[in-house]
């Protein structure tokens, strides 16, 4: 740790804490101390990334709960862990109270007891995100675990060797982090990573973590590290499957279908290329293709097209949106009654536009009541 005397040279966190007002209310708030900024923006602003909108971690060494109100009436409180999602001036804050963390076993959620902010930064994942400041001293960098030395180095490194084992989804968040920051495993963290068995922890938390990973920009890459990793399944064809899925979501017309989470998630938990390019076969007919995308969702579509389904092309371009030229009050004037009638002469004038290229209202009217009487004489029986 640095202490009063040993000033980090990071003039940019003096600027972080400097430049975000929210800060200047909490620590009024708090009692003048005992407040710090912890968590992805401290080590975000010493690696020179991005700082616009950064999340607003707060670690506060004392409870939560009365500050939290005070500061919004409105506070979300997490009574268990001692938490709070607040919001200041329109901003969104995560309070937390420092605590020590100790697992009953291991995969399950840590038993917490309220401690020093050193010993907070000894529960976190990564020597990286090991990192304080305090609010009121924004020059004296809190680092008691090397997390500074690390980032010079480009490394990930656990903060001790049964980290994966307390919290297995530890290690899919190593591979979103060495992904995103283009870093690699310490000698010792690449040995221990293999501990990791997601099994040990519930569905909905590795979901959780495969959802942060799907929202990064090099989300492939970090499912690409985590299977080599042998953390999950990820073949590289449905890998690549995804990858030119995205590209897909990326061209004009495509733009509105992008689901990046349910696309990349696929990767994980979908069909592969051959299962999905059989999912959307091409029906026979454009009529027939309108009626199959209308049953399929977004992702699919994408993933169709990706794997080889041209004929989405057509339908996106050509056919998608087309609507017959007669209306049901049409058929109402034409004599048809309200019911499925009206529904199956729809049908076939929409058919007669798109199949056979029927054009004029007059024509695709006599080609929808002809359909809505046979359909008539069907219901009444012989």
């Amino acid at each position: 740790m640095t202490t009063p005397g040993d000033r980090t040279d990071t003039t940019t966190l003096n600027d972080l804490v400097g430049g975000e007002p929210v800060f200047a209310t909490v620590l009024r708030a708090a009692g003048g101390s005992g407040l710090f900024l912890v968590g992805g923006s401290v080590r975000d602003a010493m690696l020179g990334r991005p700082q616009a909108g950064f999340d607003l971690d707060l670690a506060v060494d004392g409870p939560v709960a009365e500050l939290a109100r005070e500061l919004d009436p409105d506070a979300v409180l997490h009574e268990r862990f001692d938490t709070a999602e607040i919001r200041i001036d329109g901003r969104a804050v995560d309070i937390a109270r420092t605590r020590t963390e100790r697992y009953p076993h291991p995969g399950a959620l840590p038993v917490v007891e309220p401690a020093r902010i050193e010993d907070d930064l000894g529960r976190r994942d990564f020597t990286i995100n090991a990192l304080a400041l305090p609010i009121e001293r924004p020059r004296e960098l809190i680092d008691p675990h090397g997390g500074r030395g690390d980032l010079d180095r480009g490394l990930l490194r656990v903060l001790h060797p049964d980290s994966f084992v307390d919290d297995p989804t530890r290690a899919l968040r190593a591979a979103r982090y060495a992904a995103r920051l283009g870093f690699d495993l310490e000698m010792k963290t690449a040995e221990l990573v293999g501990a990791a068995d997601l099994s040990k922890v519930s569905k909905e938390r590795v979901d959780n973590e495969l959802s942060l990973i799907a929202a990064e920009p090099c989300a492939l890459e970090a499912l690409r590290l985590a299977a080599a990793w042998g953390l999950l399944e990820a073949p590289e064809q449905r890998l690549e499957l995804c990858e030119r899925a995205i590209e897909i979501s990326q061209l004009p017309g495509w733009r509105e279908f992008t689901d990046r989470r349910e696309i990349v998630l696929t990767a994980v938990h979908g069909p592969g290329r051959e299962e999905i390019a059989s999912l959307i076969p091409y029906p026979g007919s454009p009529s027939a293709a309108v009626e199959t995308v209308a049953r399929a969702s977004s992702t699919e579509l994408v993933l169709a097209r990706a794997a080889g389904a041209e004929w989405l092309d057509r339908w996106l371009n050509d056919w998608r949106g087309v609507e017959p030229e007669v209306t049901g009050d049409d058929l109402l004037r034409a004599g048809i009654p309200r019911g499925p009638a009206i529904g199956a002469g729809l049908k076939a004038a929409l058919e007669a536009r798109l199949d056979a290229g029927l054009q004029g209202r007059e024509a695709q009217l006599e080609r929808a009541v002809a359909a809505a009487k046979k359909r008539l004489r069907e219901a009444s029986g012989p």
